[in-house]
């Protein structure tokens, strides 16, 4: 396949999708990307999508760079992990992204481009850090009325529905929790249902709160 030929097969995808090469210079960027990010195919292109993006991963640091991990990755010919991270638009405002890679190596000119794949995750961000937050206050509340709160009496838990709260707890998603249990996304729904029946709650964040309340993860 020519370059040419990749960037109008871009063209089609629903994700925002730009292509760059080792060094992290923007060499095509599909409309997906203008409407997400703000920025022109003229404005990004020959750009560097460090520059343009300024990326920030979760904890603050910069993984938008010149040698950042992924361009390492792929010289390494090792596997390239999708990942989250912050992006700056060209308004000034910064939203959450979930960015995969796919390594195109051109056989005719030996130039090597990484096309990145990128959707909007900041609604899902906002949800978890507002769990997190719910969470916290729930723990902080149990530890302040110790003693006080008499629960009504429960169907005991299994160890497996705890492990589930446990990691929903830390901040998982259901695809998350599923794959470190190794069961399927239909399995994790039946022991969610029979956690609500067992703590008399309505979904999961509920059952996370009263299994804290209950100190029973």
């Amino acid at each position: 396949m020519l370059e040419s030929e990749l960037f109008v097969l871009l063209q089609g995808t629903t994700d925002a999708a730009f292509s760059v090469t080792e060094e992290g210079k923007i060499m095509s960027w599909n409309k997906a990307a203008e409407k997400l990010f703000g920025y022109s195919a003229a404005e990004a292109v020959h750009k560097t999508c460090y520059d343009i993006l300024e990326g920030m991963g979760p904890l603050g640091t910069r993984v938008c760079h010149q040698n950042c991990s992924v361009a390492e990755c792929a010289g390494n010919s090792t596997e390239i992990p999708n990942f989250d991270m912050s992006v700056k638009t060209r308004s000034g405002e910064r939203l959450w992204i979930n960015m995969s890679t796919i390594v195109f190596d051109n056989q005719r000119t030996g130039r090597r481009l990484l096309i990145h794949l990128a959707h909007d995750i900041t609604e899902q961000k906002k949800s978890e850090e507002l769990t997190h937050k719910m969470l916290d206050l729930s723990k902080q509340l149990t530890s302040v009325g110790e003693g006080s709160v008499r629960a009504a009496p429960i169907s005991p838990l299994s160890e497996q529905e705890k492990h589930i709260l446990r990691r929903f707890a830390e901040g998982k998603d259901s695809d998350e929790v599923a794959r470190i249990l190794g069961i399927s996304p239909q399995t994790l729904r039946n022991h969610l249902h029979h956690i609500n029946q067992k703590l008399r709650t309505h979904n999961r964040l509920e059952a996370v709160m009263n299994a804290i309340q209950r100190k029973l993860i």
